[in-house]
């Protein structure tokens, strides 16, 4: 049994040192494997940072290369500036001499020009005294009566040509004021789009119409309270909901309120009133803001925050279906530029052609017509007096105290009757075109008549058998006169009469033909 354990222990020692040789083998392997990859990550390192300085030293290099580059450039114009310098301090050296020469040249053609003024006094006081001596009159006396000859002289040659200043303005004013005009109204205006009001908003289905009205008509009733206006949906049309309202800024809060409840299709108490007051404050907003824009586009100076305000209520008001406020834009750059061709204050005539119509903005709340709305606004906001007698005189109710105002009352009839400012209705442009035809048609000797050019021209066709060309002459000037009398139109109509004989033969078969058929009627 002893030796059984003595077996097994050696048995066991053995195995141990196996083990622990292979472990060392082992240990050996993995410290020689460490050693090996840490010898190629040193390596790597090396060389990686052997690249990264060689590329740092290349840039180093770059740069300095053209640091060099630059300082030399720069000492090169250094060089140049400090020559140009040089040459300029040598012209100026130069310049300076000849100054020098010039001044002192100067001061003896001075001298010289003294010495000649004493010589010619004397000689004046030597032509004097002989005169007087002569005449038997004191100088005082003879130099009256010549300042008082050359006086009359003077007037006399004065008063021809002032009479000829004024035949010839007298002669020629017509033809001026056409050029003046004219001219102003190819260069003077700049097309903007028109921009028409909606007056309805479109409602997309049934379901949007039924929250609008609410149960019992309560949203459509508290819609109407907030803005003012009556809502009314268009019979046959349940998506059209019409906005009817005396108040164009109203109108516009309601329409930008239903607007903004159909986008969000939330309708309710709360979200109405939320709408109706950020439509307000927007409108409110839009208004100060289109007339800031109004007043630095046409370049009229400082204005205040009040008027520009106005100016953009001006945006949402008509007149005959023109718009105000692109009216007053036309007013204004058609009255500065006839001012500038006439030499007058062209930012002034600007701004009074801009405010001429800026009672219509409030006219509808306040008493008074919108010349005397206008001019109180203007006076109450200390616009120049210019400007106050022309919003005053444009329609002729006070007298023009100056030449702009004449010039604002021209360029606002120039903007309301040019072809397509203004619109009529349908039933008026008829009635005015049959008007025109009527009083041609009712002439001796017209075969038939046509008012082309939306009623701006009249051509009248007549019999060449009964009236001859000095008949058909005297036929335009009556139907011009008659217009003139017996009917009211917006700018000029022109009359033409057209007077044709068309004779027409017929040669061959053809003529045969004609000739039979006129032989069978006749026997017939």
């Amino acid at each position: 049994m002893l030796i059984g354990l003595v077996l097994g222990y050696l048995v066991r020692r053995h195995q141990h040192r196996q083990e622990l040789l292979a472990v060392q083998e082992q240990a050996r392997e993995i410290i020689a494997q460490a050693t090996a990859e840490t010898k190629q990550r040193v390596q790597k390192i090396h060389a990686d940072s052997r690249q990264e300085t060689l590329a740092y030293q290349q840039s180093v290099k770059d740069e300095l290369t053209e640091q060099k580059t630059d300082i030399t450039a720069r000492e090169q114009r250094r060089l140049q500036r400090e020559k140009l310098m040089d040459q300029m301090a040598i012209r100026l050296d130069d310049q300076t001499e000849m100054l020098d020469e010039h001044s002192q040249a100067n001061r003896d053609q001075r001298q010289a020009v003294h010495l000649l003024q004493d010589q010619a006094e004397e000689l004046s006081e030597q032509r004097e005294t002989t005169l007087a001596d002569q005449a038997g009159m004191t100088a005082q006396s003879a130099q009256e009566q010549v300042i008082h000859r050359a006086n009359l002289a003077l007037k006399r040659d004065r008063d021809i040509e002032v009479k000829a200043l004024n035949d010839n303005a007298e002669a020629n004013a017509e033809r001026w004021a056409k050029d003046v005009v004219l001219s102003a109204t190819e260069s003077g205006p700049q097309d903007l789009p028109k921009e028409h009001l909606e007056h309805s908003v479109t409602v997309p289905n049934g379901e949007i119409r039924s929250k609008i009205i609410g149960r019992e008509g309560q949203h459509i009733r508290l819609l109407e309270t907030l803005t003012g206006t009556d809502l009314i949906f268009v019979p046959d049309d349940n998506s059209t909901l019409f906005i009817s309202t005396h108040d164009p800024i109203r109108r516009e809060i309601a329409r930008v309120a239903l607007t903004n409840l159909v986008a969000s299709r939330r309708i309710s108490a709360n979200q109405i009133e939320t709408q109706v007051e950020n439509a307000l404050r927007d409108v409110n907003h839009s208004l100060w803001e289109t007339g800031e824009q109004t007043v630095s586009l046409l370049h009229v100076g400082w204005m205040h925050p009040d008027l520009m305000k106005l100016i953009g209520r001006l945006k949402y008001r008509t007149s005959y279906g023109q718009n105000v406020l692109l009216h007053s834009i036309e007013v204004a750059q058609l009255t500065g530029a006839m001012a500038a061709r006439l030499g007058y204050n062209t930012r002034l005539a600007r701004r009074a052609g801009l405010l001429h119509d800026l009672g219509k903005a409030i006219d509808h709340e306040v008493e008074g017509t919108h010349v005397e709305i206008g001019t109180e606004f203007a006076q109450k906001y200390g616009e120049d007096p210019v400007v106050i007698n022309a919003i005053a005189a444009h329609h002729g109710d006070v007298e023009k105290t100056t030449p702009l105002s004449d010039l604002v009352a021209a360029a606002d009839a120039i903007s309301g009757a040019r072809p397509g400012a203004r619109s009529e209705s349908v039933e008026d442009y008829i009635s005015r075109l049959r008007a025109l035809e009527q009083i041609a048609n009712e002439q001796t000797g017209v075969a038939e008549s046509y008012a082309i050019q939306a009623g701006r021209e009249l051509r009248i066709v007549v019999k060449p058998r009964e009236l001859d060309d000095q008949a058909a002459a005297k036929l335009t000037q009556e139907v011009a006169q008659q217009i003139e009398d017996k009917l009211t139109y917006p700018g000029k109509i022109k009359v033409t009469t057209i007077r044709q004989l068309t004779a027409v033969e017929y040669v061959g078969d053809e003529r045969k033909k004609h000739k039979k058929k006129k032989k069978k009627a006749a026997n017939a």
